[in-house]
């Protein structure tokens, strides 16, 4: 495993939209394995494989305790309800912003293997996969905030 550089705002990378991952090899699971550890080192919530610079439609989620959930080549089958909260980006450092997304949401992706499974979030989570799934269509959330926040450091 290997940390990898998180790309930010302004790399034309984080605009293209990523293509399907049709090989479930070892260098898919080296990429994920990558962004795990990528993930964990930034402390962060999710990363998207092309904020490592891989356009490939590949998520990985930090769901606590340990657990992080793996996605590859997900997709939002349902979105209940909504609700504004803050938002912040591994790609978009030292910004905090209001966005509106789904209460609750089902996606269904592959795992490492290409096996086909399905996962609902709530809340956190749910703002959490659309921000990441947003990243594969090379949408970042500040095309979407509805106002920024002042940081508490930037306050003072």
């Amino acid at each position: 495993m290997a940390l990898r550089k998180i790309r930010s705002i302004g790399d034309s990378c984080l605009g293209k939209k990523c293509r399907e991952v049709d090989k479930f090899d070892s260098r898919l699971h080296t990429l994920i394995d990558d962004m795990r550890e990528t993930l964990l080192y930034a402390d962060g919530m999710g990363l998207a494989a092309p904020q490592v610079g891989i356009l490939k439609r590949v998520v990985v989620i930090n769901a606590g305790e340990d657990n992080i959930l793996e996605f590859v080549n997900p997709v939002m089958t349902e979105a209940v309800g909504s609700v504004i909260d803050a938002e912040a980006c591994l790609s978009v450092p030292g910004k905090i912003g209001e966005v509106e997304r789904p209460q609750k949401v089902k996606i269904t992706a592959f795992d490492r293997y290409g096996n086909e499974f399905s996962c609902e979030g709530e809340d956190l989570m749910a703002r959490c996969m659309c921000h990441e799934l947003d990243h594969l269509d090379g949408i970042l959330y500040t095309a979407k905030v509805i106002r920024y926040i002042e940081r508490e450091e930037d306050e003072q």
